[in-house]
């Protein structure tokens, strides 16, 4: 057993022959003993030796009691699990030692059975301690790498980017719009070994297609139109560091083979070159869609998943994340509050139980949007519901579309719009809108809903926000035809 192995024990005995006789009970148990003989050299071993574990403590010594030893480490938060010895007589100061922290203790004489069993359960208590302490230190962290929350779900989102960090596995992170995949991304490379290098990353639906493949490769000179000099593309410029391909599901079928390729070789080509060029680069994607219904549905590539969907990791909606919205709140708030010049320092009651009653489709973007709203507008040292108008707004647009569907009598349908449910077999001259229109109506109608909030009407939508500004144009196009 190495010197790592063993648990540290400091003897504090003032009879010298006594505590040759405890070191000898204790030969064949895991532990290395410091002997003194002094409540002043127990009080200088404590303060010098950080490594403690155990302390065996005879309460009566030449220059003060031994509860003042306890006292002290009790006093100063000292991680010590103290075992008492004392004499017939002093059951009551044992007792007085066992209310100021002491585990247990033992009556002189005592044999040597009864000395090591009362160690080892020592030992065992010192342990658990110290489990418990390091699993409450993982299960509390409120801040990390630029996520905020306490939240169990969270807890547990850090947990796997530490075991993840260190790896050079590719990390897939899903999770709706604003639940902050860049940021667990950014973390994952700040905790890895590549954290000195270069972060990149690209957005799969912000980039046109037919500029994605030079966006990640590069390209050479009059490789293709308005291409006027070489270019380094994210490849290269993620070598030895970390590439983040943000909703990857977006990526064209083609430049999925490519990419598929580069992910097994580690090799790729410029557009426009015959040379192949080779990097090291640590994959991190994300995307607010299901994958597996991607690949099922013909989107996605299901090799190139099973190569980028190595370790997963799910971020919860804000919903779902406990008392996260209040802390996150708290955050931006003080942020905010500082950028604009402003007096907030809180909110009132109201307005807190207005935050966690939301249900945040746009998650903390969303949140961010609202507090930044209510900052700019207003001032005082509360916010209250009322300067929350983008909150208020929506619910009560809401609030107005079921109060129309709940009216009596019937409703007229949108002339745009063909009831879902409708019986055509008796029907040969009814009108079938196409299925764009549907589509395009459909998206309208949530974007009325949200005020015109792009990211909320996705989420309504389960859909990413990029895809409704895609769609929106191929819609305007479809119209001027």
């Amino acid at each position: 057993m190495s010197d790592r192995d063993k648990y540290s024990v400091l003897l504090v005995e003032d009879e010298s022959s006594l505590a040759l006789i405890y070191q000898e009970y204790l030969r064949d148990e895991p532990y290395d003993i410091t002997a003194v003989e002094t409540g002043g050299d127990a009080m200088a071993a404590i303060a010098s030796k950080p490594e403690l574990d155990i302390v065996i403590l005879d309460l009566h010594l030449p220059d003060f009691n031994g509860l003042e030893i306890l006292k002290h480490i009790q006093a100063n938060n000292i991680p010590l699990t103290v075992v008492v010895i004392t004499a017939h007589g002093s059951i009551n100061t044992a007792v007085d030692a066992m209310r100021l922290g002491a585990t247990d203790f033992l009556l002189k004489p005592f044999n040597p059975d009864r000395f090591i069993y009362t160690l080892r359960n020592a030992h065992d208590r010192h342990k658990l301690t110290k489990i418990v302490e390091d699993f409450e230190n993982a299960f509390d962290r409120r801040e990390y790498e630029g996520f905020i929350g306490t939240s169990l779900a969270m807890q547990a989102v850090y947990k796997t980017i530490d075991a993840a960090a260190p790896s050079s596995a590719s990390v897939f992170i899903t999770g709706e719009s604003g639940t902050g995949k860049e940021v667990c991304a950014e973390a994952i490379h700040a905790k890895s070994n590549r954290s000195g290098n270069s972060f990149i990353a690209l957005n799969c639906a912000a980039i046109p297609r037919d500029l994605m493949e030079s966006e990640i490769f590069g390209h050479t000179k009059g490789a293709f139109t308005g291409a006027s000099v070489d270019r380094d593309g994210a490849a290269i410029l993620a070598n030895g560091g970390t590439l983040f391909l943000d909703e990857i599901c977006e990526m064209d079928l083609g430049l999925q083979a490519k990419l598929l390729r580069f992910i097994h070789s580690g090799t790729f080509q410029k557009v426009g070159s015959s040379v192949t060029q080779e990097v090291d680069v640590r994959f991190v994607c994300a995307t607010n869609r299901n994958p597996w219904a991607e690949v099922e549905a013909g989107n996605f590539r299901e090799d190139l998943l099973f190569r980028l969907h190595v370790i997963p990791i799910h971020l919860p909606p804000l919903r779902d994340r406990d008392n996260d919205i209040v802390q996150i709140a708290d955050a931006f708030l003080e942020e905010y509050t500082q950028e604009e010049g402003k007096s907030f320092t809180s909110f009132t009651a109201d307005a807190i139980k207005l935050l966690k009653g939301h249900p945040w489709p746009g998650n903390a973007r969303e949140l961010q949007n609202v507090l930044r709203n209510a900052i700019i507008l207003n001032d005082g040292e509360e916010i209250t519901t009322e300067m929350l108008q983008l909150i208020r707004a929506g619910e009560a647009s809401n609030g107005a579309s079921s109060s129309n569907e709940n009216q009596a009598g019937p409703t007229q349908p949108d002339s745009n719009v063909v009831p879902l449910h409708s019986d055509y077999a008796d029907n040969d001259t009814v009108e079938i809108t196409p299925l764009w229109r549907v589509e395009k109506q459909h998206i309208e109608n949530a974007l009325k809903a949200s005020n015109g909030n792009v990211a909320r009407a996705a989420a309504m939508l389960e859909t990413g926000a990029s895809t409704l500004y895609r769609r929106l144009k191929e819609f305007d196009q479809m119209t001027a035809e």
